[in-house]
């Protein structure tokens, strides 16, 4: 293993000891799908229904065009500056060291809480409760080994996982749209039901029953929406391994986010058609009961396998993601150094993605921690909020995109923090405060050691 050097400075080759680049347009669309379509395809739908009733296509299309703003923002930046970190590197090089440690402090740990949900969720899926945890493990063990064989293994598995998800969710899509509307559908078109009533917590905020949901309750089914499929980013984390990155990442952000967007849509029509509104927000899995009221019980077993397998797809692309923006981390001295390592055989971070495991593989054995997702939601929209700051600084033959497109994306951002609950905002904040006081902590250190000046590099914990 090599110290990783900053990547080189020409973005089509690969610096000596650091990452390489063997990822083509397909593995990074491949990838970025992956992230996308995980769980929450399977699981959003009930509280964005519950919140948004039957305004949940209206919710779609808001999130649809905040994911489209940040993602630009996201392409944008990748493709100016081709390095492992996503906001993290670009918030350090165009806003500063604070606004870029910010934005990767609140990936790295909202995403390693993310690992450790989404392994509870595939193995709860896949195996009895009396094997969940153990089960959990394994998946953590399986997935970081496939990780540490090298990028283009996660590519290839992440393109079959892909391939399963996607066909099952074809499969449900076909067979409840092709049956009568069930009987929830029915009763939404008798009633005009506005909000889901009493079907859940967030339709108190939707009016009430009878009443037609209000725009911060479609506002808040748009925010469950665009945190279910907010994994685009993953493509611009793994910029420095992707071929050509100022023309591929651009096209595979797009390509993946259209693609998650059209099975969302679908998935969302079906669910109305079968359950209706009301029927979608209390379900607790609502793909299996849209199945069962399409008379096609037989695919209830489908979906459950499917779920357990689109989490593990979404864990395979967090543990790459994680482990890059570790790395361009600890190359600067945010994270210990000593993680700033690339395996020399096979071009991956490795010993970062170790440390991941073993931390994730604690969580998964002691804490469940699905319900933590509202704070790891919170470091999502401050690191695209630093993202679309990062992209306003950006002219000249940088400007893929109009200027509008990261403002909207950045007061977006601030206006979703209105969705998420008082505790997951209070609970993520303290984590922030933690790591801006322990850097903060360091930094001074660093001044009062020895050998402090001599050079902008003499950072490293």
């Amino acid at each position: 293993m090599t110290a990783a050097p900053p990547p080189s400075a020409s973005p089509s080759s690969s610096a000596p000891g650091g990452l390489q680049r063997r990822l083509g347009l397909g593995a990074a669309v491949v990838i970025g799908l992956g992230s996308m379509i995980g769980a929450g395809v399977f699981s959003a739908f009930a509280p964005a229904a519950a919140a948004a009733g039957d305004l949940l296509l209206v919710s779609l299309l808001i999130a649809g065009v905040v994911a489209f703003c940040n993602a630009t923002s996201t392409a944008q930046l990748a493709a100016q500056h081709p390095t492992s970190g996503g906001a993290y590197a670009f918030g350090r090089e165009r806003l500063g060291e604070w606004p870029g440690f910010v934005a990767g402090w609140g990936f790295v740990v909202g995403k390693t809480a993310s690992c450790a949900a989404m392994a509870t969720t595939a193995a709860v899926a896949l195996v009895p409760d009396p094997w969940t945890r153990p089960a959990a493990l394994l998946l953590v063990v399986a997935v970081t080994a496939l990780n540490a064989a090298g990028i283009t293994r996660t590519a290839a598995a992440t393109a079959v996982i892909v391939a399963a998800v996607l066909a099952a969710l074809v499969l449900v899509v076909v067979v409840v749209g092709s049956a009568p509307p069930g009987v929830g559908a029915v009763v939404d078109a008798a009633s005009g039901a506005g909000g889901a009533g009493g079907a859940g917590g967030a339709a108190d905020g939707a009016g009430g029953a009878g009443a037609g949901p209000t725009p911060v309750a479609v506002l808040q089914g748009a925010g469950l929406l665009f945190f279910a499929f907010a994994g685009y980013a993953r493509i611009a984390t793994l910029a420095e391994e992707v071929r050509r990155p100022s023309v591929t990442i651009p096209r595979a952000v797009v390509i993946a986010l259209s693609a998650a967007l059209v099975v969302y849509a679908a998935v969302a029509l079906v669910l109305l058609r079968a359950l209706g509104s009301a029927g979608t927000a209390a379900s607790q899995r609502p793909l299996v009961d849209a199945v069962e009221a399409a008379g096609a019980g037989w695919l209830a077993p489908v979906v459950a396998v499917a779920t357990g397998v689109a989490a593990s797809g979404a864990l395979l692309a967090l543990v790459a993601g994680i482990g890059r923006t570790s790395l361009a981390m600890a190359r600067e001295g945010d994270l210990p150094r000593g993680l700033a390592v690339v395996d020399a055989r096979r071009g991956v971070p490795l010993r970062a993605e170790l440390v991941l495991a073993a931390v994730v593989g604690v969580l998964v054995l002691t804490v469940d921690l699905r319900g933590v997702i509202g704070a790891s939601s919170f470091g999502v929209l401050v690191y695209y909020l630093v993202a679309n700051v990062a992209a306003l600084t950006q002219t000249g033959e940088h400007r893929r995109w109009p200027r509008v497109l990261p403002v909207l994306g950045a007061v977006a951002c601030v206006a979703l923090v209105v969705t998420l609950p008082l505790a997951s905002v209070l609970a993520a904040a303290a984590v922030f405060v933690v790591g801006v006081l322990g850097r903060l902590v360091v930094l001074r250190r660093r001044r009062g050691s020895p050998g402090a000046g001599r050079g902008s590099r003499t950072t490293g914990l």
